[in-house]
């Protein structure tokens, strides 16, 4: 499993998963606010298997695990 998800976007998905979670404690229930938990998983990994499905690559070549 090669990483796939490059520094911006993993700052981004760090942002927003605990956006969505921060949001499910406070009280505000919507279908989207656990879901936060993806974003944050994929941004720890370094791996979108949504983007290996659909060829998207935003980790810089040369720095590839």
């Amino acid at each position: 499993m090669s990483r796939n998800v490059g520094n911006i976007d993993r700052v981004l998905r760090v942002v927003v998963g605990l956006a969505l979670i921060v949001m499910a404690f406070m009280g505000l229930y919507t279908p989207w606010t656990w879901i936060g938990i993806v974003p944050l998983l994929t941004a720890l990994v370094g791996f979108c298997p949504a983007y290996r499905l659909l060829g998207i690559n935003t980790c810089p070549i040369g720095k590839q695990a």
